[in-house]
């Protein structure tokens, strides 16, 4: 496991950057020259999507691209998700491999957009940026590759990359899957990025440390006696214990942890009953915790088990109380982020550079890899100019796909500096 947590690390030093200047403006004129062929690449990705664990068509694309690009991708058995190795330069045996992580499912929704590349795949949307992600991280294996053939070999500077293109991140699978894959063997640092619509196109998010919630799913049933709705006295009427629960729920849990730091729990599912007439003996209820530290959460879960049981008692019903597919924070570590924020800078200027003072309360897989190896996600800017921009799993959630060449460079110039300054953390074995 990783013990390079936040807190850990060392800052980017400016010399290193300086090591940079050969190749950095070779990797801006491509970006610049290819720019239009990746915006078509993402918008067939947006028009032709795959929900998690579905994304076949997706990963033939992914394969496709890098086997013209002359890396050789490796499609794990499941049939989805792609992992690929660069070398350029000459690495050492034991040189630092940095990965290049993006997320490639879509969402189970629909597509509202009337655009011409909105989705042709009825109920399923990418609505969440994956499209983008995966577009940024082939655009910066190109930049990567291209490298070695453009410049003198001199110049080339040496590293051993690792892209990592993962399926099933709204299901919180994907990265485990890679993980048992071998994704991460060898690997020292993991870079990941998330298009963000708060921060307008031509910016760069970033946050040293905790990123992104704890996630729990909170499952609950409420067993009891059914019966004729009008005579409710015969039952244990688990509809309205059900009512009572969430209420209870709503009101004490935020009272169980500190004001000062983030929580929120949500009910989002209530299924019980099938006629206006009859009262059911069954109530399901799903439910999810956002938190960001770990004492908090587990105050959290035991206040609702105690919660459910004082209601059971109260009304003569039992209820059962399921933790299901818990997710860790994304830790951002100084090293690995520090690297993003100097090439984020070098690209964009540092007054186009967005400190995020608080963690985002939403879940990331990305957890799962810095859970094992130093890494770091930043956000990048996605909203155009006009108006208020459609959030994430909006409907008619887009991107300005400016930020898309963007977003190649900063990948492919933090990943070189990090191999060139070999991060300080032990690799996955």
């Amino acid at each position: 496991m990783n013990s390079g947590r936040a807190g850990t690390g060392r800052r980017v030093d400016p010399a290193d950057i300086e090591r940079m200047i050969p190749f950095e403006l070779l990797l801006d004129r491509i970006a610049a020259d290819r720019r239009s062929d990746w915006i078509a690449i993402r918008r067939y990705l947006h028009a032709h999507p795959e929900p998690s664990g579905e994304e076949i068509r997706t990963t033939q694309l992914i394969a496709e691209r890098l086997v013209s690009l002359g890396i050789a991708p490796k499609i794990p058995e499941r049939g989805v998700g792609v992992i690929a190795e660069l070398k350029i330069g000459s690495p050492t045996a034991d040189a630092p491999i940095i990965a290049i992580r993006a997320d490639i499912d879509a969402l189970r929704m629909h597509d509202r957009k009337s655009t011409e590349y909105a989705s042709g795949c009825p109920g399923v949307a990418h609505a969440c940026g994956h499209d983008a992600h995966t577009t940024v991280v082939l655009a910066a294996a190109e930049l990567l590759t291209t490298l070695s053939s453009r410049l003198p070999e001199s110049d080339v500077p040496s590293a051993h990359l690792r892209f990592i293109f993962q399926a099933a991140e709204e299901t919180a699978q994907g990265a485990n899957w890679m993980v048992e894959d071998g994704a991460l063997h060898g690997v020292t640092a993991i870079l990941g990025l998330h298009v963000d619509p708060t921060i307008p196109a031509g910016k760069v998010g970033i946050r040293y440390g905790v990123l992104t919630a704890q996630v729990d799913e909170v499952l609950i049933e409420v067993h009891g006696k059914g019966g004729h709705a009008a005579r409710p006295q015969h039952t244990s009427d688990p509809i309205g214990t059900a009512a009572m629960l969430v209420s209870a729920l709503y009101q004490s849990v935020p009272r169980r942890a500190d004001s000062l730091t983030p929580m929120v729990f949500s009910v989002g599912s209530i299924h019980g009953g099938s006629a206006s007439n009859v009262i059911p003996d069954l109530v399901e209820i799903a439910g999810t915790l956002r938190s960001t530290d770990r004492k908090t959460r587990d105050s959290v879960l035991s206040s609702i088990r105690q919660i459910c049981m004082g209601i059971a008692a109260a009304t003569g019903n039992t209820i059962d109380v399921t933790y299901g597919s818990p997710l860790g924070s994304v830790i951002n570590d100084v090293t690995v982020m520090s690297a993003i924020e100097a090439a984020a800078t070098q690209i964009l200027g540092g007054e186009n550079i967005v400190l995020i003072d608080r963690p985002s309360m939403g879940g990331e897989d990305f957890a799962v890899y810095v859970d094992h190896v130093r890494g770091a996600q930043f956000r990048l800017g996605c909203a155009g100019p006009e108006g208020d921009w459609p959030l994430l799993h909006s409907p008619v959630f887009d991107v300005d796909e400016s930020a898309i060449p963007l977003g190649a460079r900063i990948m492919a110039r933090s990943a070189l500096l990090l191999a060139m300054i070999g991060p300080e953390s032990s690799s996955c074995q």
